[in-house]
């Protein structure tokens, strides 16, 4: 369910208690709240969707710049 005000849309999100657990390991992991993984989880996946219609390939990369994991599946 969404409200919305000026500033702000509330959402409800039903997770698994594997995955709360994993959020709530993030959240702490960074020094956040599970809203700020949620935000920085969306414009990651934004990144990777905008890189792969430009042919880009979104990993990890060694030191030397060469792709050493390509994350698939967006």
């Amino acid at each position: 369910m969404a409200s919305s005000n000026a500033r702000t849309v509330r959402l409800t999100v039903d997770l698994s208690p594997e995955l709360n657990a994993l959020l709530e390991e993030l959240a702490r992991a960074s020094h956040t709240s599970k809203s700020e993984v949620l935000r920085r989880s969306i414009a990651l996946m934004d990144f990777a969707q905008r890189a792969k219609r430009e042919g880009k390939k979104v990993g990890a990369a060694t030191p030397d710049q060469e792709l050493a994991t390509e994350v698939v599946g967006f």
